[in-house]
């Protein structure tokens, strides 16, 4: 096929939008936002699209919770375009309030073909939020992180502890649905800070449904893009010259897989 289309859906709150779209159009795909209100209004646009973007912000304000109420939104009203979209050969990622959203509309993980919410992102350790970069290592093999091994990206939340009770966790981890776990890595060691940022639990940060085409990360790879994104790129400059620098950041490639994925 030629290139994927993607759609990017926005709303109130969310503000990452335009910069996923960005990453999926420098990655060689046809990129569209789409407001959640004219996707109710038309849901069969859905079957247009191979890939479907939930990305980070602050939807409604998360007044219910992160991720809560634009979650119960698309259930009440996209329930069973949704279901019809997944089912498909097709991609799907949430990242940050994406990642949240997903977790609400048990989409994620989906333990033996459930669809309710069986794990939540709680508020971090420290009570506050977070922005800072994290190292990040990838545990299976979902089509969104092929060949990416390590990388580096940068979070921001203040809701992104990783829980599930001990029964579900258990069951998550011999399934091989743990996408990422934060380490100690050349970020986290360069900014001096620890690996986990929020106290998630078995360090996860990311995990996907068991056919690996559904993912789920708390990091945002969109912002980790190009080189100069990176907190330490200046050290790295003087440390290897900027003609040895690569000019992509480390989380382009994860869009660059969504796209070769369709080819």
């Amino acid at each position: 096929m030629g290139k994927p289309n993607v759609m990017v859906l926005t709303g109130y709150g969310i503000n990452c939008d335009e910069e996923s779209k960005f990453a999926f159009e420098k990655a060689g795909a046809m990129a569209k936002i789409v407001h959640v209100n004219d996707l109710i209004d038309n849901p069969d646009r859905l079957d247009n699209y191979e890939i479907l973007f939930f990305p980070g912000g602050f939807s409604h304000g998360d007044d219910t919770g992160s991720g809560k109420a634009l979650a119960r939104k698309i259930d009440t009203y996209l329930d069973e375009e949704l279901e019809g979209f997944t089912r498909r050969d097709t991609l799907t990622i949430g990242v940050c309030n994406g990642f949240q959203v997903l977790t609400h509309l048990g989409l994620l993980p989906a333990l033996d073909g459930a669809s309710e919410k069986q794990v939540a992102l709680v508020h971090n350790d420290s009570a506050r939020y977070i922005d800072r970069w994290v190292d990040l290592k990838v545990n299976n093999a979902s089509p969104w992180l092929k060949d990416m091994g390590e990388f580096s990206a940068p979070i921001a939340h203040g809701e992104g502890k990783f829980y599930a009770d001990p029964e579900t966790l258990k069951k998550i981890e011999q399934e091989g649905q743990v996408a990422l776990r934060y380490f100690d890595g050349p970020i986290c060691d360069y900014q001096g800070f620890e690996a986990n940022p929020n106290g998630s639990l078995h360090n996860i940060a990311g995990i996907t449904d068991k056919t690996g085409r559904i993912l789920g990360m708390m990091p945002h790879p969109e912002r980790a893009i190009e080189i100069t994104h990176l907190p330490n790129w200046t050290y790295l400059k003087s440390e290897q010259g900027r003609e040895n620098l690569p000019e992509e950041g480390p989380g382009m490639q994860l869009f660059r897989n969504a796209v070769e994925y369709f080819e």
